[in-house]
């Protein structure tokens, strides 16, 4: 980050638990990801892998309104003129796209939607406060779900995907609906996820790093291929499936605030 850059990520470590707890922190923006936060997930990622007193990890959202609502639209991502090639920065925001095989647990409070499951999809399990909401905005704006589709795919049933990809910002997945369904693994009081969350990775991070860490690797290698598979597929989707940016943005602002139902 150059100098004077606004920080958008804390990490507090505690040596005695072996828990780091790593937290989107922009409130004031419902913790949406800019270019700056994708650069310092990156560098929190591969700093953690060098860190031996870290054996767990924890994510969060600061404010308590949102974990995260994915990229943020101010975000200026240049993209080649080529459907064949595309540039996508939340590719690299999660922590096994950066080659971290230590646990790491999602705690979840207020929203979390579009990118935000490229952050949840790295996780190995989520908690969630009651009034969490799940959702995924992209075809309401013209916009192809493709790489949230695909990470979801693998944590949730496929109709429950179908339908939450499908139905854009009509409507919201309650934290009930998400614990009934498995993507959520835990439900605790509103404002309890970080607690419970730390608690299962304090836990955790009580075991040999070796076993935790090896079976994190297993769990994941039975995942690769399809999602390897699915992945291949998203560039060329969202190249042929996305509206123009000026008919994105419309559509955006357009948008009503209050149009929709939690299911």
């Amino acid at each position: 980050m150059g100098a004077g850059a606004a920080v958008s990520l804390r990490v507090s470590t505690d040596k005695d638990s072996g828990v780091a707890v790593v937290t989107l922190d922009r409130p004031d923006r419902l913790n949406a990801i800019d270019l700056g936060m994708v650069a310092e997930l990156k560098k929190c990622w591969r700093e953690l892998r060098f860190d031996d007193s870290v054996r767990a990890v924890v994510l969060t959202g600061a404010g308590g309104r949102a974990f995260c609502t994915g990229i943020d639209r101010d975000a200026v991502v240049p993209q080649p003129d080529s459907p064949y090639m595309q540039d996508d920065p939340l590719l690299t925001v999660g922590p096994k796209a950066n080659d971290l095989w230590k646990p790491v647990v999602a705690a979840v409070e207020g929203m979390a939607c579009g990118g935000a499951f490229y952050l949840l999809g790295e996780a190995e399990f989520v908690v969630a406060g009651t009034t969490a909401t799940f959702f995924d905005p992209h075809t309401t704006y013209g916009m192809v779900s493709a790489y949230e589709s695909v990470l979801m795919a693998q944590r949730m049933p496929f109709g429950e995907v179908a339908r939450m990809v499908l139905m854009g910002t009509a409507e919201r997945i309650s934290a009930r609906r998400a614990h009934d369904i498995g993507l959520v693994s835990e439900l605790t009081q509103e404002g309890g996820a970080l607690e419970a969350a730390t608690a299962c990775a304090a836990v955790i991070a009580g075991y040999p790093a070796e076993a935790t860490q090896g079976t994190v690797r297993a769990l994941w290698s039975a995942k690769e291929a399809a999602r390897a598979q699915g992945f291949a597929q998203a560039p060329h989707l969202v190249s042929l499936g996305n509206l123009p940016a000026d008919r994105q943005a419309g559509l955006f602002a357009a948008r009503r605030r209050d149009g929709f139902r939690v299911r």
